[in-house]
This record gives C-alpha cells, sequence and structure tokens, in this order.
C-alpha cells in the first residue's frame, strides 16, 4: 500500500482510538521516571496488573536509585517474585540503578542511545520512558501494537523494530506514543490476540483482517 494512503489510514486508526479512549496513559503505576523504568523491566512476560501489586513494597523499601544500587539482588528477587525470572529482572534492576548513579549522576537519560546501554532495557522500554518522561516521539512496539497494526495493515512484519520504524513513517510523531498506549487499551478490550470482537470494532469497516472473518 502506497505510504500516503498507510497515513491516511493510519490517521483514521488514531482518530477512532482518541474518541474510545481519551486518556491514553500506561497502566503501569510510578511517582518518579526511574520506577518506571523498573516497573517497566517486570512487566516483561507478565502482566501490568500483577507489576503493581508488587511495586509498592520494592519502591517504598528502595524509595530511590540511590538505595536500588545498594540493594542486595536476593533481596530484590524476594519481592519481585510474583513477576516471573526474578533473577534476571532483580539482577538488571540493580546494575541499571548503578550505571544510573555512577554514570548519569542519578538521572535517567533523555536518549535512545543512552538508555540502551543500562541493563535490561531494550528499545520498547527506551521507547516508552522517552515518550512518557520525556514527551519525545516514540513507538513503543509491544504485542498490542504488533498484532493490531499488522491487523489493519498498517505494518507487515512482527518484529518489533521493524513494525517501530513503519510506523515512525505513517504515524504523527506527536501523538505515537498515545496511540500505542491505545492500542494496548484496544487490545486488551476488543482486539485480542485469541477472540477478537469484530462485530463490536469500530474499525471493522475498514480492517482488512475483518473482511477476511
Amino acid at each position: 500500500m502506497p505510504k500516503n494512503n498507510l497515513k491516511n489510514l493510519a490517521a483514521k486508526a488514531l482518530t477512532i482510538l482518541e474518541e474510545l479512549y481519551p486518556d491514553a496513559i500506561c497502566s503501569l503505576e510510578y511517582d518518579v521516571p526511574h520506577e518506571l523504568m523498573i516497573a517497566t523491566r517486570l512487566a516483561a512476560q507478565c502482566t501490568d496488573a500483577r507489576v503493581n501489586t508488587v511495586t509498592p513494597e520494592l519502591f517504598s523499601k528502595y524509595p530511590s536509585i540511590d538505595a536500588f544500587a545498594e540493594a542486595k539482588v536476593e533481596d530484590v528477587e524476594k519481592i519481585i517474585y510474583p513477576c516471573g525470572f526474578y533473577r534476571t529482572k532483580a539482577a538488571d534492576i540493580v546494575a541499571a540503578c548503578q550505571m544510573l548513579r555512577d554514570e548519569f549522576g542519578g538521572k535517567l537519560p533523555d536518549n535512545m542511545e543512552d538508555l540502551l546501554r543500562l541493563p535490561g532495557i531494550g528499545r520498547k522500554t527506551a521507547n516508552l520512558l522517552l515518550g512518557d518522561i520525556f514527551r519525545k516521539p516514540a513507538v513503543v512496539c509491544d504485542t498490542h501494537c504488533i498484532r493490531i497494526c499488522g491487523r489493519l495493515g498498517l505494518t507487515d512484519s512482527k518484529d518489533p523494530f521493524k513494525c517501530e520504524m513503519r510506523l515512525r513513517e505513517i504515524v504523527d510523531p506527536e501523538k505515537s506514543n498515545d496511540f500505542c498506549h491505545r492500542l494496548v487499551l484496544f487490545g486488551r478490550d476488543i482486539c485480542s490476540a485469541r477472540s477478537p470482537k469484530c462485530g463490536e470494532c469500530p474499525m471493522a469497516e475498514f480492517c482488512p483482517s475483518c473482511e477476511k472473518k
């Protein structure tokens, strides 16, 4: 499909999502920037809802980057155990906070290159931080984004990086971060992985996947 057509399709989807979900917010709960970084790391292979049940105790025990940097990995493991992959996640969290303390003056860097240097931080998390914390154009390609954009025909790859690059070409940069947040909500409510509610979908009229059904 020509790029202009894809841009029009993306704009149409974005308008519908804005009407459905006026408040495009991240479902992970946090108060300060580094807490979002940690919550997002915990959310890998885990639901946001479960992460939100774990982080209050975690952030209470370790209220700062310095506190996390000085934490014993095994103590962090005990708290985050319900999130799965707790050994790897705990090691990454402590190491990332040590790097923030030692190399970045105790603050999250505001660029992709430096964020990707932090242990356990990939492009998805880096984009989330850039968009939500620093209000920079960002595209968070999680499973909801990849699935829904593929069904709509906006993207033709399940590779997160390729999906991100395509969306950067066709989605308004100023709205791209909120667009991705809204896709998560839409994916949970209507366009689920196994049983999409096509009969209730406001995009059914122009969704090629719905037409195939």
